[in-house]
């Protein structure tokens, strides 16, 4: 649960990460980016109790993923930041594949080494 967790929070990191180079912001500017989708992502775990089963795609990485999104875009909006179409766009399709796209690669990697 952990691991996954951490997963999360490295990919949404790397997202922010990602879309601020781009920027050249500071620690700040990737700071004020940052929090709405840490707080999106904690929003979607515990509305998915996602410590039960971290790494299924459906439901739990789904509810992460929306989860993750939409509170972090609305968050960026109650605090006065800026949500552009085509950044909203981005966010749900990248967050989209980072969130889910390693949980498939695990589902992926189980059903190799399990036995037949």
């Amino acid at each position: 649960m952990i691991f996954a967790a951490a997963i999360d929070v490295a990919l949404v990191f790397a997202f922010v990460l990602i879309g601020r180079a781009s920027h050249g912001e500071d620690l700040l500017g990737v700071l004020n980016t940052l929090w709405p989708f840490l707080g999106g992502l904690v929003a979607g775990w515990l509305v998915m109790r996602a410590w039960r089963s971290p790494r299924r795609i459906v439901w739990t990485g789904i509810g992460i993923w929306l989860g993750t999104a939409a509170g972090g875009l609305a968050l960026r909006l109650v605090g006065g930041q800026g949500v552009q179409p085509s950044f909203a766009i981005v966010t749900v399709l990248v967050l989209g594949v980072f969130l889910l796209g390693w949980r498939g690669v695990a589902l992926l990697v189980r059903r190799v080494r399990s036995p037949r």
